[in-house]
């Protein structure tokens, strides 16, 4: 809003200074201070808040019990992801021009799943039902927004051109058509049949991982937060002519808008560490966990980068393959000897390094560094074509 304000005078006034608020780079600073901002100073009030209404953490009874206590974190205010929603989106909107597809679809999809991870979260901590939303409910969510944000990507007219190309990685000047179907049946599209499911799993699939995440101190939102400084290069690079053309990229007129979103998404994730690192003051929920993976795989797609977000999202995807490999052999070895068996000592992975005795803060902060060298792993990838 503060944008179309800001331009509006400059064309009609001229008022000196006021087209530095024409530029990407200027708002995108301005947008991380507000988001920074306002997650520091509305967050107190918020956890105050929280705190009084006596909404903290459930500690279901046996949770953890034998390997890992987490008993001490009971009664911690949880549903901070408020915070984070409340940041991203208000500076966003203050600072990005809504009008433009990119901006209105990446806020419509982290306002989208932070409202299921909001109900979630106010069934566990105000009505007490520690079972929260139930899975199939949540599941619906995000299939919803799959099938809302891949039809809008595939039949929009603005992606009419690029709706199912893809980067792909390692190959110079070549791209991934999601079309594999092209031809089969002459005069009819059938792209959609493809890469509407492939949007659908891959927002399931990180809005999971996100939620798989949130589990120590520190961990979701750290990792949430230098994931989005890469996605903050990635659309500056995809809406800028000039570093578009140097890499061999994809340019996509209007991209460089979704650089606000994901500045402001680094700088509320950060400002939300301020109360959420070790010892956490509050927890973010679903409200937050989903929102977040939701907000990164949106970006990804739009931005057509998600085929690296296995190494974007390293610790992500370690955390979810972490439960697969644990669930998958367990049931395996449970069917074929009658026992089950386990890979790790807990699942997801961060609480098997907690179970060997590793401090829960020494283990956010290897998993920070990890992520902090796949983001500039990803960003050298776009050279090595």
């Amino acid at each position: 809003m503060l944008y179309y304000l800001f331009t509006y005078l400059e064309r009609t006034f001229q008022p000196p200074g006021f087209q530095a608020f024409e530029y990407i780079t200027v708002r995108a600073s301005l947008s991380a201070i507000t988001a920074l901002l306002i997650s520091l100073f509305i967050g107190r009030r918020i956890i105050r808040w929280l705190g009084k209404k006596q909404l903290g953490e459930q500690v279901r009874e046996g949770e953890n019990s034998g390997v890992v206590d987490h008993s001490h974190k009971k009664g911690t205010p949880s549903m901070g992801g408020l915070i984070i929603l409340i940041s991203v989106l208000t500076s966003t909107l203050l600072w990005g021009a809504i009008a433009e597809v990119y901006v209105w679809l990446i806020l419509l999809a982290t306002a989208w799943m932070g409202a299921f991870g909001f109900v979630d979260d106010y069934i566990k901590v105000v009505k007490k039902d520690k079972s929260g939303l139930p899975a199939r409910i949540k599941l619906v969510g995000q299939i919803t927004l799959g099938l809302l944000v891949g039809s809008i990507l595939y039949f929009h007219p603005q992606f009419s051109d690029i709706r199912t190309l893809t980067y792909l990685p390692f190959v110079a000047d070549e791209t991934l058509d999601y079309n594999f179907l092209k031809g089969v049946i002459s005069g009819v599209d059938l792209g959609w049949l493809i890469y509407i499911p492939v949007v659908v799993f891959i927002l399931t699939a990180l809005s999971n991982a996100v939620n798989l995440t949130d589990g120590l101190d520190g961990l979701a939102a750290g990792v949430t937060g230098i994931v989005a400084l890469g996605l903050t290069a990635l659309a500056y690079i995809a809406g800028n002519a000039i570093f578009a053309d140097f890499l061999n990229e994809m340019m996509l007129p209007g991209a460089g808008e979704l650089t606000i979103f994901a500045a402001s998404l680094a700088a509320s994730c950060f400002g939300f560490l301020w109360y959420n690192g070790f010892p956490a003051s509050v927890f973010m929920g679903d409200t937050g966990a989903l929102s977040l993976g939701a907000a990164v795989g949106t970006m990804a797609l739009m931005v057509k980068k998600e085929l690296l977000l296995p190494l974007l999202c390293a610790v992500f995807f370690m955390e979810t393959i972490s439960v697969i490999i644990q669930t998958s052999w367990f049931k395996y070895t449970k069917k074929r000897t009658g026992v089950g068996k386990r890979v790790f000592k807990m699942a997801p992975i961060h609480h098997h390094f907690e179970a060997n005795g590793t401090h829960e803060a020494k283990i956010v902060l290897r998993f920070w560094l990890i992520t902090a060298v796949t983001v500039i792993a990803t960003l050298l990838v776009l050279r090595i074509r």
